[in-house]
This record gives C-alpha cells, sequence and structure tokens, in this order.
C-alpha cells in the first residue's frame, strides 16, 4: 500500500512570497512565519540598507559601478526573528532609517541596478538555502527561490493597495493621502518590474492570492492553507496567526 510522503520538516521548508507594494505582503509573512517556527526573510529590506549605505557615503546612484561595489563590501547584518526583524549596517540599526520616504523614493534606482541585483539575489539565496524560512520580495518565487516548494503571488487590487500605504504612511487614506502615496507604490512597482517579474503569476506553479477584500486574519489563514496543502506543514498548536 502506497502511503504519501511525510511533510518536510520546518526546518527545511521554504516559503516564497513576491508582490507589488501594498499587497500585505511584509506584514502577511512574520505573520505565517511566526505562526510555522520559520526565520522571516525580507529581501526588500536589503535593497533599502544598500540604498541608505549609498546616500550616507555620499555615492551617486546613477553611478552603476559604484553602488555595485558598495553592494559587494555591504557590511549588512539581517535579523530574522518575524517577531522583532531587525536590518543593520556597519553595526548601526537602520530598521526605522529604510522605511522613510528618502529611501522609498530612491530604492528603485539601486534595485533596478542588475549588478547590484546579482549580488543581492547571491546573499538571498545563501539565506534561503539552509531552509527554514518564509522569504519576500519581488523575484523571490522566480529567480532567488524557484524550486521552493510554497510559491506564492500575493496581490491586491490597486486601490486597496494604495490605501493599505496611504494609512501606513500617512495615518489615513483620504484623498490626499492617497495623492501623496500614488507615485510611491504605482511608479516604483513599474520601476521595479523592468528587472523583476511580480504583478503576474509567472508559472502555473506560483499560487495567486489575492488580498483585495480580506483583512489581516484572513489572508494570514489563506497562504497558511496553502502551504498546508502544497506541503503537510500546519502550525503547531496554539502558534500564533
Amino acid at each position: 500500500m502506497q502511503t504519501d510522503p511525510a511533510p518536510p520538516a520546518p526546518d527545511q521548508l521554504v516559503v516564497a512570497v513576491d508582490g507589488p507594494s501594498g499587497s500585505g505582503k511584509s506584514t502577511v509573512c512574520k505573520r505565517v512565519a511566526a505562526a510555522l517556527g520559520l526565520r522571516y526573510l525580507d529581501t526588500g529590506a536589503m535593497y533599502r540598507a544598500l540604498t541608505w549605505w549609498a546616500l550616507e557615503r555620499g555615492t551617486d546612484l546613477d553611478d552603476a559601478d559604484a553602488v555595485a561595489a558598495l553592494a559587494v563590501a555591504l557590511p549588512l547584518e539581517l535579523g530574522q526573528d518575524p517577531a522583532a526583524p531587525t536590518v543593520r549596517v556597519a553595526g548601526t540599526d537602520v530598521s526605522a532609517a529604510i522605511r522613510t520616504t528618502r529611501i522609498s523614493e530612491a530604492v528603485s534606482a539601486v534595485a533596478g541596478n542588475l549588478a547590484v541585483r546579482a549580488e543581492l539575489v547571491r546573499r538571498q539565496q545563501a539565506l534561503v538555502a539552509p531552509g527554514g524560512v518564509v522569504a519576500e520580495g519581488r523575484d523571490i518565487t522566480t529567480v532567488v527561490a524557484p524550486d521552493a516548494p510554497v510559491r506564492i503571488l500575493l496581490t491586491a487590487r490597486e486601490d486597496a493597495r494604495l490605501a493599505r500605504r496611504a494609512q501606513e504612511v500617512h495615518g489615513t487614506a483620504d484623498a490626499a493621502a492617497l495623492a501623496a502615496t500614488r507615485d510611491q507604490v504605482l511608479a516604483r512597482d513599474a520601476r521595479d518590474s523592468r528587472v523583476a517579474r511580480f504583478l503576474d503569476a509567472a508559472d502555473d506553479g506560483v499560487v495567486q492570492v489575492d488580498s483585495s477584500d480580506m483583512g489581516v486574519e484572513e489572508t494570514v489563514a489563506t497562504v497558511l492553507e496553502v502551504v498546508a496543502r502544497l506541503t503537510g506543514v500546519r502550525p503547531a498548536v496554539g502558534a500564533a496567526r
């Protein structure tokens, strides 16, 4: 009698999640990682950290070679506890600094540098390789971890994404906040889509989850159901969601 294979051990599981700005990737992935007892890797934070480092050093972001050289030497440390992820550059905690408008408006120039992407993807793959991680970003399902047992595109309608980001950045989703947020969300997605495919499912192996009409709890539950269906791995009893 043939039996189904045992689910992978949590410390070997890789959950790869891509999606546009405002789709809820960071919040959902941290909750999923906590529920499954996995590490949390925010690859976008790596591009933001390099952007911060370049600006602090007065490097011209349009100087592709100079920025690529900085990427190779970047003294980056990532804390991967989903309850309290941290980002440190040269010993300085930049977890808050890399989320400022200054960095958000500049990061696409760095993320679009192909030599930078090659270096940071190399680092990301080294962090993902041991398993036991939920990794989120723009090209996780296609480049960083294309063989991950769970690959998800987390998306949402434009209006929902704009409202979420406006609420996050401005504390409100009124007309003025939406207008102020539009370029940061839509223009950045357009720029980043030139080098990473994250606006639609890349192939049949990627599961699309639309969070437009779902709250955080429902979206987390949906992602956990996808993980369980594909791998048999479920949250431990009493695990946080």
